[in-house]
């Protein structure tokens, strides 16, 4: 998608508009059939990978990840850069992340060994904090940006 994308309801209406003048043209398609369509004007493989690029301007306090964006935060209290490999919506307030980290960190305190992660799975809020916590209470992943 190498176009900004509009919010979802822009979207939405840019897909009615279509919809409205093939009909007058005397073509007929179904609303899906135009969600479609106005993917493929954005460059995206399809409605649904569209949508979940676009934002909800009806969510308060909305924050929307996007693939190939670049993040930076705490992982297990480890700073970390990275980007984001994978992002999935999930319903209004939370999104689902796959995060790979510029550089592994060491998930492991022990002096004795080490255990290094490049790429996590999350799940964090509006706020860019997972709900999960560490045994010490803390968020285990923290995006700043």
């Amino acid at each position: 998608m190498d176009s900004p994308i509009p919010s979802r309801t822009a979207l939405k209406s840019q897909a009615k508009r279509l919809r409205a003048t093939l009909s007058e043209q005397g073509k007929t398609i179904s609303h899906a059939q135009s969600l479609e369509a106005i993917a493929q004007t954005y460059g995206a493989r399809d409605w649904n990978t569209l949508n979940a690029g676009s934002f909800d301007e009806t969510r308060p306090n909305h924050r929307d990840w996007q693939v190939g964006q670049r993040v930076s935060g705490q992982y297990l209290g480890h700073r970390f850069t990275g980007e984001i490999k994978a992002a999935r919506s999930i319903g209004s307030t939370h999104w689902a992340l796959t995060l790979v980290f510029d550089k592994a960190v060491d998930v492991v305190e022990s002096a004795h060994f080490s255990n290094l992660r490049r790429q996590v799975n999350c799940t964090v809020g509006l706020d860019g904090r997972s709900s999960a916590k560490t045994s010490n209470g803390q968020a285990q992943v923290v995006l700043e940006g």
